[in-house]
């Protein structure tokens, strides 16, 4: 389920501050990217909610 537009453009990251883009790794599953350089934390979306977590974030690779 995709966010809403106004909902990413007031979105940040909260380790860096930095803007999120939404991406899809597999077809259940639903991402909030960081777009900081140096950060790229990854924050899952459940059921329709971003959990920006720093916790729950997923390490770049």
């Amino acid at each position: 389920m995709p966010l809403e537009a106004g909902l990413l453009e007031i979105l940040a990251c909260p380790e860096c501050h930095a803007s999120l883009r939404e991406e899809t790794p597999s077809e259940d599953t639903h991402e909030l990217v960081c777009e900081g350089q140096g950060c790229g934390l990854a924050y899952p979306v459940r059921d329709g909610i971003p959990v920006l977590l720093v916790d729950e974030a997923r390490r770049p690779a």
